[in-house]
């Protein structure tokens, strides 16, 4: 009995071990070697920066070949106050200087009895395309007026017939935290598009064109204004704003470029006209 139990033993251990067993298949799958990762390729030097050719530094109050074939004339030669006069008058107020090649209203107060106003050049123009660089002094306001009527027995201010761009310091000055007296507005009838001036004692740059009553202005390459002068929508405008009692305000259609003495200091130079 036991020598038969024995046997029952070993033999239910031998299958045991058989069942466990992995049994081969017929077709077994090909054993798979991975790719090798492909080498990174080795580093490489940073190239030496380019660096930008200087800015080449353009002569004031000149006129290159390429403005003089296009029409361009000058308006300001860069050292007297020629082609301009003040408002009203044959000669020009003292307070207007030239030196480092600006023309500028000097309103500093030095001991000499200065006589300033607003000037105008002494050429009128109908359509035309003008180009003129400004800066205004900290706490600053000034501007720049076009198609003045110069008729001193009819009207008194340079402005009383012109539109006006206008330039302020925003910052420092109280006109210029006013809807539509901002630096670039057309003075207290269009907000400015955009606010493209630089800070005070710092140049910009005026590209005012006028063509049979179209108005486009931009401030450093910004377009800032764009509007049509002598139609129903501008008299509107005029309607609307402190020049609504100047009966020939904006009307002219042939006037002088005028420059504001707005008893703050404020320089002009590159001051450009091209007839159209």
């Amino acid at each position: 009995m036991k020598k038969f139990a024995s046997l029952a033993f070993v033999a239910a251990s031998a299958f045991a071990v058989y069942s466990c067993t992995p049994k081969p298949t017929k077709n077994p799958p090909p054993t798979t070697t991975p790719a090798p990762k492909p080498t990174p390729p080795a580093p490489q030097p940073n190239p030496e920066p380019v660096k930008p050719a200087p800015v080449a530094e353009v002569a004031a109050n000149v006129l290159t070949v390429k403005e003089k074939a296009a029409g361009w004339k000058l308006l300001f030669d860069g050292t007297s106050t020629d082609g301009w006069h003040a408002y009203g008058s044959k000669s020009i107020g003292t307070a207007w200087k030239t030196a480092n090649g600006a023309l500028f209203l000097d309103t500093n107060k030095d001991g000499e009895p200065k006589t300033g106003g607003d000037i105008v050049s002494d050429k009128e123009y109908g359509n035309f395309e003008l180009q003129i660089d400004w800066k205004i002094d900290k706490n600053g306001n000034s501007g720049i007026c076009i198609y003045s009527h110069e008729d001193r027995a009819r009207y008194e201010w340079m402005w009383s017939t012109a539109p006006e761009i206008q330039i302020v310091d925003n910052e420092g000055h109280p006109d210029g935290k006013i809807f539509k007296h901002q630096a670039g507005d057309l003075y207290d009838l269009i907000p400015a598009k955009s606010h493209a001036e630089h800070p005070p004692l710092e140049w910009n740059t005026y590209l005012i064109r006028c063509v049979n009553g179209k108005l486009d202005v931009h401030l450093n390459g910004v377009h800032i204004i764009d509007t049509q002068l002598w139609n129903d929508n501008w008299r509107t405008l005029i309607a609307g704003s402190k020049f609504r009692n100047a009966a020939d305000f904006g009307t002219y259609k042939v006037g002088r470029i005028g420059l504001q003495d707005h008893g703050n200091n404020v320089w002009f130079r590159n001051i450009k006209i091209k007839e159209l």
